[in-house]
């Protein structure tokens, strides 16, 4: 029986070194089908799952956990636009830099500049109000820059442009966290 058990465990295995694309089947591209994805990473989960290596061996089990981690990196990867606009760079030899470059073109700067001051007014004011608008108007932009990525990344192969992107989608995220923490805020 544990001839027979190894033998399962092993035909469940995943390449841990497969990049993230291929482990669910995916096209290396950032418009992915996400309800594909989603599939894609159930199936997994059921099969490198580590309860179902709880009878085998320790080290099977560390292997199984090994695994499913890399399963729900990868899945948590692709799933959000950010990272993988950001992993699909890595894996063309570009580095963002988030820390290091932080130029922008000048009316990007000026509408971060008002987007903030919009923040800091409504929630001196706790206007739930301000906050909502706000925050509806950055998902809008934030949709408007995933496609252009889009284009960057999967059409003109614009490596620079879609650097910049990211580097961009990476401001709008944070300024987003920031709103859901004045309304969360708001709340209590």
């Amino acid at each position: 029986a544990s001839a027979a058990a190894a033998r399962a465990s092993r035909s469940d295995m995943i390449d841990l070194k497969q990049d993230y694309f291929a482990l669910f089947g995916l096209a290396p591209a950032f418009s992915i089908d996400i309800e594909k994805l989603e599939q894609a990473y159930i199936d997994m989960q059921a099969r490198v799952h580590p309860d179902r290596f709880a009878h085998l061996s320790d080290a099977e089990k560390r292997l199984s956990m090994q695994w499913a981690t890399h399963a729900n990196e990868a899945f948590r990867t692709l799933k959000s636009p950010l990272a993988r606009g950001h992993y699909l760079l890595e894996m063309r030899g570009v580095d963002p830099a988030f820390d290091t470059n932080t130029a922008m073109a000048p009316d990007f700067l000026m509408e971060q500049m008002e987007w903030r001051e919009a923040l800091g007014e409504a929630t001196e004011a706790a206007d739930e109000d301000a906050l909502d608008d706000l925050s509806r108007r950055l998902r809008h932009n934030a949709r408007a820059l995933e496609a252009e990525l889009a284009r960057q990344l999967d059409e003109t192969g614009d490596l620079e442009a879609a650097a910049d992107s990211v580097r961009r989608m990476k401001f709008l995220e944070k300024l987003q966290h920031e709103i859901n923490d004045a309304l969360t805020a708001l709340e209590s």
